[in-house]
């Protein structure tokens, strides 16, 4: 007999009653063995850290809905009788965004094909607005809404994103072939869900049932799943196959290598390529259990997606946690991960790997990056100031590896929810690399496969608003008994290639030999002072334009300003002039960025604004285009420094007068390009490195008063620069009014 009984009522009209019962933990054993035979999904975690991860484990079975896309197609298909009570509400939600297809070929007869169209020509979005361009997620989004209700945490669409969604917030051209059976987005609607809680010794099982009001269901009266079966159509079996050869030995070392080629030039400052290794698999649930019993995570997850397809992961990575209520004050949380080294015998043997890798500068610059590039992803959809590192170079402890975690949260805006969290962070730079979008056009043109489900994520988009997902990594993809693991590496300038391919095997061991083994018989950092707020913020009234230059660290710069009472718009590289005049900014921000000033043509830009005297600050590409455009000379550092401090001398200037302790602090760099006092013209050098052994000086900062043009070679908006960094925005505001 059911404990309790709730019923309430959607933001769609659906009205859903939960009956919930206690039950035996052991059901969930027997879930997972059901799971290898009928859709379903179990997702566990298998380690717990205080105020990160909490040990809990849940899972369902024969799920009434499931919404899958190829592309920008989105298929919505009933799975059982349940499914097709709600299939033509769900329907008529993804119909706000795309256009349902006729006789969709190859589907079954209770399946619907919706396509969402590509943006107009000429439509035009900000970055601020990038995360509402049309994609497959205006159909997840109308979906939420269709089902919202703020007050059931377990009620929602669970399963797997693909890493080509990204292409739909961020538009790469795609350059390897995709098998047209491939799948981006597989998600499951369970009306049945098992929860246990371990830390209150809790099992419980939630079941639902739906009603649709008959003017949503388009039938005389209404509909209802009372009293239809919880069954679905079993998936095909498992069958042995044959496992293609392991890659070739050295292939990722000259992915290395030409990675390194890139460092130099300064179009990245890191990048995670990846390769595929293989193993047998002939029961993915035993490989599951397995999983868990020898390499405990944070995510662990066992998902039958249909199609003789299945994943089976134990990530140690949080992508993006939502939690809260919508539009007050919703919680966004990643915990990215970087810095790696093995185990040691015994605990003797890890306290010295230990406090190796946090003696490593090229482990921490790795870290220093990723949260930089993080707390920039947050930037642009969460409160001014909110975005702030609570664990720095937190240690985790895995059955093969040692990590180093950092911790970061913010507050979302209230015009933005989970799923523009979600976009903003596609993918996380941990599997993609930094800048964002120069990494992931490496990969595309570098990796010999697409990602498929690698770099995605698992997990729920909950309909009370929340989200909690977990990165794929660590994860095979079964198919045909054969599973698919890959693996990659973060990649430096520093990198050696060989011991980047050895950490790649390193990584994927845990899993193979888990596939062998089958088939035989901290403390939070602390956070620099903030300036305490102005009865009237600097930026009060203020209109600043951030030009985006293709970097991955704008949106934190963005924040910077918006916290001193600015109002920001940011537009990518290349827009109209016409647009200075109709924005008419009080400050043009030139954002970083890779490569060089030639490739975003930044003197057309530099030509607009003297011709608009309007106010500039360049910030690293920002400065070596001002002096490029001034007719001064760039170079090359025989070795990048990207995402290392450096000390800066002030040597005069308004926009660093005063700062730092003695006239010098220290500062993040993340720059190949760099300029020499004697080869810049028209403008006043007034910083430059503390140069040692010799070593000539290299500009930190330029100015022309005259003209109100500003630059710096460094990050302000980096953790390394915190001390100083916001002090510096601050300055550049008052200085432009």
């Amino acid at each position: 007999m059911d404990d309790s009984s709730h019923s309430y009522r959607t933001a769609g009209g659906v009205t859903v009653r939960r009956s919930t019962a206690p039950c035996d933990p052991d059901v969930l054993t027997e879930l997972v063995q059901a799971v290898e035979h009928r859709r379903g999904g179990v997702l566990s975690s298998g380690m717990e850290y205080p105020g990160r991860y909490s040990r809990w484990h849940l899972g369902y079975l024969d799920p009434c809905l499931e919404v899958a896309a190829r592309g920008r197609t989105v298929v919505a298909t009933a799975l059982n009788d349940r499914g097709r009570v709600l299939l033509p509400v769900v329907v008529r939600a993804l119909t706000e965004h795309g256009v349902v297809v006729p006789g969709s070929p190859g589907l079954p007869g209770d399946s619907v094909w919706v396509t969402v169209p590509e943006p107009a020509e000429g439509e035009f979005f900000t970055e601020e607005q990038r995360s509402r361009r049309p994609s497959v997620f205006s159909v997840l989004r109308a979906v939420v809404a269709l089902f919202f209700a703020e007050d059931d945490p377990h009620l929602g669409l669970y399963g797997a994103f693909g890493y080509d969604l990204a292409f739909q917030f961020e538009p790469i051209e795609q350059v390897l072939d995709r098998a047209p059976d491939d799948r981006d987005l597989v998600l499951h609607l369970p009306d049945e869900i098992i929860v246990r809680d371990r830390k209150r010794e809790t099992c419980v099982r939630h079941s639902y049932d739906f009603t649709v009001p008959a003017d949503l269901a388009g039938t005389p009266r209404e509909a209802r799943t009372d009293d239809l079966p919880r069954v679905t159509d079993p998936t095909p079996a498992v069958v042995a196959a044959q496992v293609p050869p392991q890659p070739e030995p050295g292939a990722y070392a000259e992915i290395v290598a030409r990675a390194k080629e890139r460092f130099v030039r300064g179009d990245l400052f890191e990048v995670v390529p990846g390769h595929r290794t293989y193993g047998a698999c002939t029961s993915p649930a035993r490989f599951y259990e397995h999983l868990r019993e020898r390499n405990p995570a944070p995510y662990e997850f066992f998902f039958n997606l249909g199609e003789g397809e299945y994943l089976v992961g134990a990530s140690p990575e949080m992508f993006v946690r939502v939690t809260g209520a919508p539009g007050r004050g919703q919680r966004v949380e990643t915990c990215p991960i970087s810095g790696t080294i093995r185990r040691g015998e015994d605990a003797l043997g890890d306290a010295d790997n230990i406090r190796e890798l946090l003696s490593s500068a090229k482990e921490e610059s790795e870290l220093t990056m990723c949260t930089d590039v993080d707390r920039n992803d947050k930037s642009r959809v969460c409160e001014p100031g909110s975005v702030r590192v609570i664990g720095r170079r937190q240690i985790e402890m895995y059955s093969r590896l040692i990590h180093t975690v950092d911790h970061i949260e913010g507050t979302l805006r209230p015009e933005f929810d989970a799923l523009d969290a979600f976009l903003t962070h596609m993918w996380a730079v941990t599997v993609t690399g930094a800048p964002k979008t120069w990494a992931m056009r490496f990969i595309e043109a570098n990796e010999t496969t697409p990602r498929r489900w690698y770099g995605g994520a698992v997990g729920v988009i909950g309909f009370d608003g929340s989200m909690n997902t977990g990165l794929t990594l660590r994860t095979a993809q079964i198919r045909d008994g054969v599973a698919t693991v890959r693996v990659g590496a973060t990649l430096l300038y520093d990198s050696d290639p060989e011991a980047e391919e050895r950490e790649t095997f390193l990584k994927a061991r845990a899993l193979l030999e888990t596939l062998a083994l089958d088939e035989a018989p901290a403390q939070g950092a602390e956070q620099a002072e903030r300036p305490q707020p102005e009865a009237e913020p600097p930026g009060a009234g203020m209109k600043v334009l951030l030009v985006d230059y293709e970097d991955s660290f704008v949106n934190t710069l963005a924040d910077y300003v918006r916290r001193h009472g600015a109002q920001v718009t940011t537009l990518r590289h290349g827009f109209d002039p016409a647009l200075l005049d109709e924005l008419a900014p009080d400050l043009v921000v030139l954002s970083p960025g890779p490569g060089l000033p030639s490739d975003f043509d930044t003197d057309a830009l530099l030509d607009a604004l003297d011709a608009r005297r309007l106010p500039a600050l360049g910030v690293c590409l920002g400065l070596q285009a001002m002096v490029e455009h001034a007719g001064g000379e760039l170079r090359t550092l025989a070795e990048p420094v990207h995402g290392k401090p450096g000390r800066v001398r002030v040597d005069g200037g308004e926009l660093l007068a005063g700062i730092g302790a003695d006239g010098a602090f220290t500062a993040a760099r993340y720059h190949s390009t760099y300029t020499t006092p004697d080869r810049v013209k028209n403008f006043r050098v007034t910083a430059v490195t503390e140069a040692g052994d010799g070593a000539e000086p290299v500009v930190m900062a330029i100015e022309d008063a005259a003209a109100r043009r500003w630059a710096v070679q460094f990050h302000p908006e980096s953790i390394l620069t915190a001390a100083v960094g916001e002090r510096i925005v601050e300055r550049a505001l008052r200085l432009a009014r």
